[in-house]
Parts: C-alpha cells; structure tokens; sequence
C-alpha cells in the first residue's frame, strides 16, 4: 500500500492511495470521518438573553462552531469552558467566545452567531467537550471523499472544518485505524 499526496494546502488535502481494496479505502474515510475526535461545544448554559432568538438556536450555532484541538498528548483537559457577554446593538461574532486556554479556542473568528439589537444582552458560558463523528457531526474534523481512478488506486480529497490541519487530520486517522486493527488482531489470536 502507497500514499502519494499530490496536492496539500491549509485548508484540503489530496492525495492517492494505491494497493488498497474499496472496502480499506471506504473505512479510511470511515475513520477520518468519525474516530478523529475533535473539540465542540456540548452545552451552554444561558445567564441572560434578551435578544428575538431562542436559547436553543442560539445554542445549536455555537455549538457548530469549529473549535482548535491540539494533539491529544498536548491535552491537559477533555474539557474547555467559554464565555460570550455582549450587548447590542451589533452583530455578534464566534470571536468573541472567550477562553482561557489559548491553544483551545474557536478556530474561525469570523462567523455570526446573532445579531443584537439596542440593549439587547447575551450572557454565557459555554463548555468544549472531545468527542468524535459517532457522538455528533459537529465533531467532525471536515469532509472527505474518495474516487476509484483505476483498480486499487484511490483519489482521496480532506477539507478540513478548521479544528486542525489536513495533514494531521490524515495522520490522526491512519493512527486510530491502526490501532482499532491491533485490537482486531488480538481478538483474532483468542480465537
């Protein structure tokens, strides 16, 4: 088996995975999509909302926003705690969920959660749990797809969410294949 990358910035990935039956190449995607766990908000808790909007839209926006996640051997906590205080009139950004750990924060300042009016006041706290696809797609590092170009040769293309770069979202995956294939092997020498 034999990956070449043949094209890699910091935003997507392709490459070419040769020797490799359809049923590895679908549970590399599988994997990718799904064991590369990933930081996301779980909950929020409200202290003040007076703007048109529910707490729960409010909560399923900010939930989806991609949060940083280092690499698990740099994790000090499974577990992140944001704030967001803002008072209209303005537009409020994902920029200004604030953090205390500074290499576990939103990885795109740029998008809207809500639009305040005059006086209009949003107070939370918002806690950043791990997790990974199984759990929720909002843990999911990004989007992937693969194409069979010939007989065992796959075009795979990464893009990733924000939460880390392509390439680690890549040798995440190819880590926990292989460990979830050493867990195969040692059920299999039981038998």
């Amino acid at each position: 088996m034999k990956i070449e990358v043949l094209e890699a910035t910091d935003k997507a990935i392709k490459f070419r995975l040769s020797g490799a039956s359809n049923s590895y190449a679908n549970a590399l995607r599988r994997t990718i999509m799904n064991d590369v766990e990933t930081f996301a908000i779980d909950t929020v808790t409200f202290y003040e909302n007076t703007s048109a909007m529910f707490d729960e839209y409010i909560a399923h926006r900010i939930g989806l926003v991609p949060i940083l996640t280092p690499s698990e051997k740099q994790l000090k906590s499974d577990e992140v705690l944001f704030t967001l205080d803002a008072i209209g009139p303005k537009t409020v950004y994902s920029r200004e969920l604030e953090t205390q750990d500074k290499r576990i924060k939103v990885a795109n300042g740029n998008i809207p959660i809500i639009k305040l009016y005059n006086d209009q006041k949003l107070r939370i706290e918002a806690k950043a749990v791990l997790g990974n696809g199984y759990k929720h797609a909002k843990f999911q590092p990004g989007f992937v797809t693969f194409n069979e170009t010939g007989k065992g040769e796959f075009e795979f293309y990464i893009e990733t969410f924000g939460q880390m770069p392509p390439k680690e979202i890549m040798e995440r995956a190819l880590d926990a294949l292989r460990d979830e294939l050493k867990e195969v092997e040692k059920v299999a020498k039981k038998l």
